[in-house]
Order: C-alpha cells, then structure tokens, then sequence
C-alpha cells in the first residue's frame, strides 16, 4: 500500500507548519522521515493520519484518506506517542480492549506482546512502564491489526542500545513482509543502518526525497549522512 502526500500544506497563524509537501512512500522500504525538531516531521504524520486538518493537499493510502479507509486498524498502524496509555491498566489489556473495539481477533494480543518482547510484563500495570516499554506496547498496538502500513514518530525514543538494535530489526522485518515503513526520527546513524529511503524536512519544507546512499554520497557512513543533514537543514530559508 502506498502513501501520497501532495502539496500537503498547514499554518498556525503566521507558523508554517508545513509548506507544500509532497512525497510518495512505497511498500517494501523502510523510509525515513527527518528534520530537525520544530521541522514539521510530527504536523505532517498527523494530517496523513487525519488527526489535523491541511489548509490545503492530501495525504492518502493506496487513493484513499485516513478517514475513508473501511478498516483503518486493519490497514495503517500508527505510532504517534508513547503516553497515550490507560496507566492503571495492565499492558494485556490495553490491547485487549483495543482489540474488542476494533473487532479483531483476541489471539492478536498475545501474538504482538511475544513480538515486541513484553510477554513477561504484560500483566504489569503501564504506570509502572519504563519509557522503553511504553514505546514496545505502542508498538504492539499498532501492529495489532496486522496492517500493511507502519507510521511511527520517534519511536527509539527511551530505548536503550539493545532496545534500538531489536527496533531496528522489527522495522526491517516489517518493510521485508513487504509492507510500508515510515518513521521519523532524530538518530542519523540509527538510520544510516536502518533505512532504504529518506525524506529530510526543514521549515516545512522538503529538501530532499530519495535513496539513502543518494543523500550520503553514495554511501552508509554515519559522519557522511550527518554532514549531508547539517548541509541540507542548517542553512535553509524559513
């Protein structure tokens, strides 16, 4: 399932937000979304999710807006926040109730808690969640549905070192089912090992749109993506 974004635009008063956004995001990749904070990176994701309404564009799945999708659960797992959680209840079920309001199969809960590794904490209440796992349950939730399409902001936020090397595995595992990955984050060599395509975003803006190695100069490296980011973001007109 494929994602479109086009002329996507959004102000808040005399902040531009966002300013004539357009990309494709194609299934089988994991595609990046990066800027600098205040770039626009979460207002995009959550017009695409029809959480805020653009001034002006469109951001669909496969032709179709958020709104319209006849099972949106079963088609776009979103990651937006890992705070956005019941903390009285356990972990089994927050996803259980999701699970009943969305009218999918119980035995989805324990399949995505053994996924993202939080069987053994899943009848622990969230409130005592580290922020790590907070990021899994969020995780766990999105993936509930078994949806073609994955949209995470910043979800290696709170995870340690062996935390972020299992992310990175599950979202190269995820775009190797042949679904689509985006995910914005700030940590360029975490993306320099993770991602096939990036978008890179700056004053709302888009700066660049294309393969990994094209942004790097043709390679990989970390310091190259870095340098690459810094030339594109720091010195962009607002």
């Amino acid at each position: 399932m494929e994602i479109e974004l086009t002329g996507l635009t959004r102000t808040y008063g005399r902040v531009h937000a966002v300013r004539d956004l357009s990309a494709r995001v194609v299934p089988g990749q994991v595609t990046a979304f990066l800027g600098p904070n205040g770039a626009g990176k979460t207002t995009a994701l959550r017009m695409l999710l029809g959480l805020v309404r653009p001034d002006r564009g469109r951001a669909l799945f496969d032709g179709r807006p958020y709104r319209d999708l006849p099972e949106p659960r079963r088609t776009v797992g979103a990651v937006l926040s890992p705070d956005g959680f019941h903390r009285g209840r356990t972990g089994r079920n927050q996803l259980r109730t999701i699970a009943l309001a969305a009218s999918l199969p119980s035995r989805r809960v324990d399949e995505v808690l053994d996924l993202v590794e939080l069987t053994d904490a899943a009848d622990r209440r969230v409130g005592g969640y580290s922020l790590g796992m907070r990021q899994r349950l969020g995780l766990a939730c999105a993936l509930l549905g078994d949806p073609p399409v994955l949209v995470a902001d910043e979800p290696a936020n709170g995870l340690d070192p062996e935390g972020i090397a299992w992310l990175r595995d599950l979202l190269r595992r995820v775009a190797g089912q042949g679904r689509t990955v985006l995910v914005s984050s700030h940590l360029l060599a975490e993306v320099a090992r993770t991602a096939d395509r990036v978008l890179v975003i700056a004053h709302g803006r888009l700066r660049f749109d294309g393969p990994l190695t094209d942004l790097a100069g043709g390679t990989t490296d970390a310091d190259a993506l870095e340098t690459a980011f810094l030339q594109l973001t720091s010195g962009a007109a607002a």
